[in-house]
């Protein structure tokens, strides 16, 4: 083989290895806004990710991980009620944040799993696809996507026998005949109606210390809980249940790739969104087991939020426009999926998106949300906080 050759042969090799290792700025995404160090934001309107079907408008947030660190954070601090993004934002000192997981419009309340600063603030028992955020002993997140449930039962012992209660829902709106779990995350109280039981929750370890029939608006302990039985017709273990009696309770794990229940429990924060698009380097294509309808969520165009992992261990948010024909006509899954290839993703998660769709970088809005009004009030929010 001639010299020639041999260093034709390099090049082209060094040509493949370049192709297959792509830069950000080499995928059209153009210059970058320096947000801070470690986060840079990128503007796209590329067409091609949207097979040419019209004008889209793309926001993406580059993360490096050891330089700044993901989280969560509640609207107004607290479960109950929505505020913008810009709003959370600013409240937790963020460098940039999106809109987070599903939620009730109505009263604010996430819809499906979520977990805040250690704490569980709402379980599920449909396994939905998730985004896990670790953090390290020197403060460094690391992310893990899956899809997830997690229901709590309560356990006691009272008159010489052992109780196990299953909690209906965690800092929720009370069902009669449902029992619920208010945690301090949830609001000053428990903002029920005077038609239950409610037994007030604290000391460490935790134990009944006032049991109210007939009554509603319970004041939360600081650092405990209460629960909330609807109605006064109180199941066998229930009554048992008296002023006195220690408590414990503990969270039911279901990991459909394994994750072991000890790293969910010390797991910072958890956010559910709505179609796992990507784990571990392998595409997801069916959202059945997600409930997701094909026609009005996966094959629909929709303004959309993505939060995603690369091979190199960058993390990236994404907001995309939607719902405004002349300016952006948003993404479906196959879009996301094709976003996802470009960017190299390795995992990638579906948020809540739609009229929520917002993202904020240094306390200002930088998409173009869909609602008339403007940004849309959200029951929590992905922040971008410095390590």
């Amino acid at each position: 083989m001639t010299i020639v050759r041999r260093r034709l042969i390099g090049i082209a090799l060094v040509a493949l290895a370049a192709a297959c290792h792509r830069s950000p700025d080499s995928l059209s995404l153009g210059a970058p806004e320096d947000v801070a160090p470690g986060v840079a934001l990128y503007r796209v309107g590329d067409e091609s990710f949207v097979n040419h079907a019209g004008p889209i408008a793309i926001y993406l947030l580059r993360l490096d991980l050891t330089r700044v660190r993901l989280g969560t954070a509640l609207s107004n601090g607290q479960v109950m009620d929505a505020e913008p993004v810009e709003a959370i934002a600013a409240r937790a000192g963020a460098i940039a944040a999106v809109n987070g997981s599903f939620f009730n419009s109505g009263n604010g309340e996430p819809i499906g799993l979520l977990k805040v600063g250690g704490e569980l603030v709402s379980d599920s028992a449909a396994e939905k696809g998730a985004v896990v955020m670790e953090r390290g002993g020197d403060g460094a997140t690391s992310l893990a996507f899956d899809r997830l449930a997690a229901k709590l039962s309560l356990y006691f012992t009272a008159g010489g026998k052992d109780h196990v209660v299953h909690v209906d829902g965690v800092d929720t709106t009370r069902v009669r005949g449902r029992l619920m779990l208010y945690t301090p995350a949830y609001h000053l109280d428990t903002d029920t109606a005077p038609t239950g039981t409610e037994w007030v929750l604290d000391g460490s370890p935790l134990r009944v210390v006032d049991v109210r029939m007939n009554y509603g608006h319970t004041r939360i302990p600081p650092h405990g809980a209460v629960l909330s039985f609807g109605g006064l017709d109180l199941p066998p273990d229930l009554q048992a249940l008296v002023e006195g009696v220690p408590v414990t309770f503990e969270t039911h794990w279901r990991s459909r790739a394994g994750l072991s229940p000890e790293r969910l429990d010390h797991a910072a924060d958890i956010v559910t969104g709505a179609g796992l698009l990507r784990r571990a380097g392998q595409v997801v294509a069916d959202w059945k087991d997600e409930g997701l309808s094909r026609d009005a969520f996966v094959d629909a165009r929709h303004p959309r939020t993505l939060i995603g992992l690369d091979r190199h261990g960058v993390a990236w948010l994404a907001a995309i426009d939607g719902r405004q024909p002349s300016y952006s006509i948003g993404m479906t899954f196959a879009d996301m999926q094709r976003l996802a290839d470009r960017l190299d993703l390795s995992d990638a998660l579906n948020l809540d998106g739609g009229g929520s769709t917002t993202m904020v970088v240094k306390d200002r809005v930088v998409n173009k949300p869909s609602d008339p009004i403007g940004p849309r009030p959200v029951s929590d929010a992905v922040v971008v906080l410095p390590r």
